[in-house]
């Protein structure tokens, strides 16, 4: 029976239930609001007691104050605790008394339209503070020092450290019985040392990333001019642009604007959504999201003035996040830390030599496995950075290489997101020259309507006309450069010309904003839409020629028109129509039917030069690719063709291409059956995102999903790992992703692929190296135990053998980059064995060549030889140390036959191996008494025999092994 995926009208969230994080976001928000309460009633009796001030009662500096006059003594007798109070309770009578936010504004020193000064920025958080929040004092190198006491591993080895050292000084005295308890606790302080070492580096990285991620950039207009700056370098008296999706950055007053609608459930766990006006509402408080609509503020409060400022303070903690792969290896970790154990007791029993057991029992204990997934977590999370991936969860490294699916957004992640207007329309008529020569007058002042008005975009003349700066959406921007290029539309004189009534902003389902205006000259109003030239086209009835005629669009025009749509799309352009109606007054809704169409645009966005490449990588790695955009289908196609989502020259088949509103009309069956065959979907709304992600998940795949606006945080939430445009996404879609996409390139995408089955990688191929040492030496320390009574190694040379192997192989084989092989094998599920049968394969063959080797030293070796017992346990010691430095390049590749491909980029091998060599000579050499070794002649026959590690290394990987685990046998 197949799946039936939940219909997108079943979706609902629980308002009531709070997970414990909501909660403690909660209680930071009653305590600072109560701490503010508090402070504001202490004020209010200290201040009856005090000598009454002969200033007015909300006046906190003389209004006639001249802006420009000397800013030293600006903001000296300022009320600040007034101005947050105010914000914070939402007191419109204190508004009042300040005359509203233009007598605000002027107390700031601040110009409602051309915001402050830029030369009194420093007096300004002088005064008012920075518009930081203060953090915990960073955890040193002994904390993490002291945390990795705590791990159940390195307890029992301490354990076993003060029971070896009772032991051996009772049994051998205190001259030469410390050796073997002394060492164990050097292997104890190395391994917590280099664990403490790591996971402070990895703190440290943490925050460094985390500063990245903070550091969000937002519109304010300074000096006259709109800037992008630092959240942080916002100051008090700031105007800031809002728009849907941002995060309020401060605490502030609402200045002008048109449909705003905040949502404050982070702050107060409200899931509402709030109207935000000039009237009965003007207040903004920081950490909010706008949840639509636009506006113009004025900050009156920055940092720890805010509640969001003293919460995120609060709230900062620690970050005890486990991935997947570390709980699963510490279960893993915790079974052969088992089985070792209980192999030590058991020949503590057999044989009664204490020595042995304990030594076992700590090479037995794999603590190497939980630093080396430390070390390639950090490693592959710095090098995600550097291809421009910002991980926020640190389980996304992990998941990404499990993915089977990426479903990725068109504008700005296939394309440049660079747009530029090459083609308009009026009507029927193609327009090639400037625009503006062409167009009859009244036609061009409708256009001009059109352009200037309904926007988010503005113009900034600089010190000549020729110089101008755009600011806004990509594609904002291209449309207000043509106009005012093109149509010669004056920005500046059209604002005074036009009074504005009412917007409607951008609809995603509707792909359409709207606006009416009054004209000041003749008091008559007009609506103008803007939006998808499909959408558009619906709502007309009209059309204007060149010569400013009407004409009627009769079913043979508007097929012309039609196809002109069409057209341009599968030309690769984004269309966008132009549409309006002379309305009479007192209209309150914007007419939607009867409009006149002005004209069609059509952008170009050109695709990424990197996209078809990337694209064809994550093909290659059996990764499937869709592409899911608001465009019309045309559009769709061309852009998908050029990237290669869709074969160049072929027929698209039956199902590749559907649009959104289909999709969601499908019934559950039919979606489940299709889901699979899409590859473009056109058209689409959020929502239709959303639905595809959960249709993809029933169906067992594991779902990357890119995504730039506030709508698509549920389908990033949803997904497996959610990807987030670091450079036009909002800040609701930045919070609800894992990874954050420094340069919204699908390049990026493909990378975090890569970097996520390396991390899965190089942690099986340190399984595959430790296990080989672990088994080898307990065969070995036991066949040698019960036939002979002792051990051919001290308990010194096992834990050197413990100590490089875990520390250091850790080190070299977690910081292997991805391959191109890679990327060709098989998926790797969330849920397969950490030990495949590959791997059993390889260790295996490796421990049976060293064991046989070994043990045929261990009662011949004198003989073969012609040596005494102690110089045979050194070359004993020295072959199996030397085998696992040869072994050590063998668990580069698992499969893979030729081993030393790509070496010369893994640095840090060569100098691993030459350190363990290096140390194995002194050793050997000149620590004798210390390492119960001698002097050897034969390094030659140990180096010959442990490099046969290489050849019987590649005859295994010629020996094929069956898919299905060795151990579900077992478990039948």
């Amino acid at each position: 029976m197949a799946t039936k995926c939940q219909p997108l009208d079943s979706i609902s969230t629980d308002t009531a239930l709070f997970t414990e994080a909501k909660k403690r976001w909660r209680r930071a928000y009653l305590t600072a609001y109560f701490s503010n309460t508090m402070a504001s009633i202490a004020k209010n009796v200290f201040s009856k007691a005090l000598p009454v001030s002969e200033l007015p009662p909300y006046s906190v500096i003389d209004h006639s104050v001249d802006i420009k006059e000397d800013s030293q003594h600006h903001f000296n007798d300022i009320d600040q605790t007034q101005l947050v109070n105010m914000v914070q309770n939402k007191d419109v009578e204190t508004l009042r008394g300040f005359d509203g936010v233009k007598g605000l504004a002027k107390t700031l020193h601040s110009h409602l339209d051309d915001g402050v000064d830029g030369q009194d920025l420093s007096e300004r958080r002088a005064v008012f503070g920075s518009n930081t929040y203060q953090k915990p004092p960073r955890k040193g190198l002994f904390y993490f020092v002291f945390e990795a006491f705590k791990d159940a591993p390195i307890l029992i080895l301490m354990a076993c450290a003060v029971l070896s050292l009772g032991f051996g000084i009772k049994e051998d005295g205190i001259k030469d019985g410390w050796y073997e308890g002394a060492s164990i606790l050097l292997v104890v302080f190395f391994v917590i040392f280099v664990s403490a070492v790591s996971n402070f580096g990895q703190e440290k990285q943490f925050q460094s990333l985390s500063k990245i991620s903070n550091n969000i950039k937002t519109d304010v207009v300074r000096e006259g001019r709109r800037q992008k700056i630092s959240i942080f370098d916002i100051v008090v008296g700031d105007i800031v642009v809002l728009n849907v999706g941002d995060q309020i950055p401060a605490d502030g007053l609402f200045i002008d604007g048109h449909s705003l609608l905040v949502d404050e459930s982070s702050m107060t766990g409200e899931s509402e959504q709030i109207d935000v006006n000039a009237d009965s509402n003007p207040f903004l408080v920081s950490g909010a999201k706008v949840a639509d609509g636009y506006c113009l503020m004025l900050v009156l409060s920055v940092g720890m003035n805010t509640a969001w400022g003293k919460m995120m303070s609060s709230i900062m903690g620690d970050n005890h996040e486990q991935t997947p792969l570390q709980s699963r290896l510490n279960k893993l970790t915790s079974s052969i830390g088992k089985g070792g154990l209980a192999i030590a007791v058991l020949l503590r029993l057999v044989t009664g030599i204490f020595s042995t057991a304990v030594t076992i029992a700590v090479v037995a204990i794999p603590e190497g496995l939980p630093l080396a997934v430390t070390l390639t977590l950090a490693y592959s999370m710095k090098k995600m950075m550097d291809d421009k991936a910002m991980v926020r969860k640190l389980s996304a490294c992990e998941t990404m290489g499990s993915a089977t699916v990426i479903c990725t957004d068109k504008t700005g992640t296939l394309t440049m997101n660079q747009m530029t207007v090459t083609k308009f329309w009026l009507g029927l008529e193609y327009i090639e020259q400037q625009a503006s020569n062409v167009i009859a007058s009244q036609v061009l002042e409708l256009l001009h309507e059109a352009l200037g008005f309904n926007t988010t975009g503005s113009v900034f003349n600089q010190t000549s006309r020729s110089e101008r700066e755009y600011v806004g959406s990509p594609t904002e921007k291209a449309i207000l450069s043509w106009a005012v290029e093109d149509l010669d539309m004056d920005m500046e004189k059209l604002k005074q010309s036009s009074t504005v009534l009412h917007v409607e902003t951008f609809n995603s389902q509707k792909k359409r904003s709207g606006v009416s205006i009054k004209r000041n000259i003749d008091n008559t109003i007009h609506v103008h839409w803007k939006g998808a030239a499909e959408m558009v086209l619906t709502m007309c009835s009209e059309y204007y020629d060149n010569n400013g005629c009407k004409l009627i669009i009769n079913p043979d025009s508007r097929t012309q028109l039609e196809n002109i749509i069409s057209g341009m799309g599968a030309s690769g352009l984004r269309c966008i129509a132009f549409a309006y109606k002379k309305v009479l007054d007192g209209t309150e809704t914007l007419t939607e039917e009867g409009l006149t169409l002005l004209g069609i645009v059509g952008l170009k966005d050109p695709c990424r030069l990197g996209s078809k490449k990337a694209i064809e990588t994550c093909r290659s790695a059996g990764v499937e690719i869709k592409m899911i955009t608001g465009d019309n289908v045309f559009t769709a196609k061309a852009i998908a063709t050029e990237c290669g989502i869709l074969e160049l020259g072929q027929e698209v088949r039956d199902g590749e291409v559907v649009e959104g509103v289909d999709f969601r009309n499908f019934t559950d069956e039919e979606r489940m059956q299709r889901v699979d065959k899409i590859r473009v979907m056109a058209r689409s709304s959020p929502f239709d995102k959303l639905l595809m992600v959960k249709c993809l998940k029933e169906k067992g795949h594991v779902v990357a999903v890119t995504g730039d606006g506030t709508n698509d945080a549920p389908a990033l939430k949803e997904a497996d790992v959610g990807l987030s445009m670091g450079i036009y996404g909002t800040e609701v879609a930045k919070q609800s992703s894992d990874i954050v996409l420094l340069n919204d390139d699908i390049e990026s995408v493909s990378s975090t692929l890569k970097w996520g089955r390396c991390v899965y990688n190089n942690i099986q191929k340190f399984i595959q190296f430790h296990l080989t040492i672990n088994v080898t030496i307990l065969v070995i320390n036991s066949v040698a135990s019960v036939t002979s009574g002792y051990v051919p190694f001290s308990a010194v040379q096992l834990l050197w053998v413990n100590l490089i192997m875990d520390t250091l192989g850790a080190l070299a084989l977690a910081t292997e980059g991805p391959t191109k092989e890679l990327l060709n094998k098989p998926l790797m599920g969330q849920v397969e064995p950490l030990i495949t049968n590959i791997m059993w394969r390889n260790l295996l063959a490796q421990a049976i060549f060293q064991i046989t080797v070994l043990l045929t030293f261990q009662f011949k070796g004198k003989a073969i030889f012609n040596v005494d017992e102690r110089v045979k346990n050194t070359i004993i010691f020295n072959t199996f140390v030397l085998c696992q430095v040869f072994n050590m390049f063998n668990s580069r590749k698992l499969e893979e036959r030729n081993i030393f491909e790509g070496i010369h980029k893994n640095r840090l091998l060569f100098q691993i191996t030459g350190i363990t060599v290096i140390l194995q000579i002194v050793m050997v050499e000149f620590l004798k008494t210390f390492a119960e070794t001698e002097r050897l002649n034969g390094w030659g026959i140990c180096i010959g025999i442990a490099a046969f590690s290489w050849p019987i290394g590649w005859c295994m990987k010629l020996i094929p092994v069956p898919e299905k685990p060795f151990l579900s046998y077992i478990r039948r």
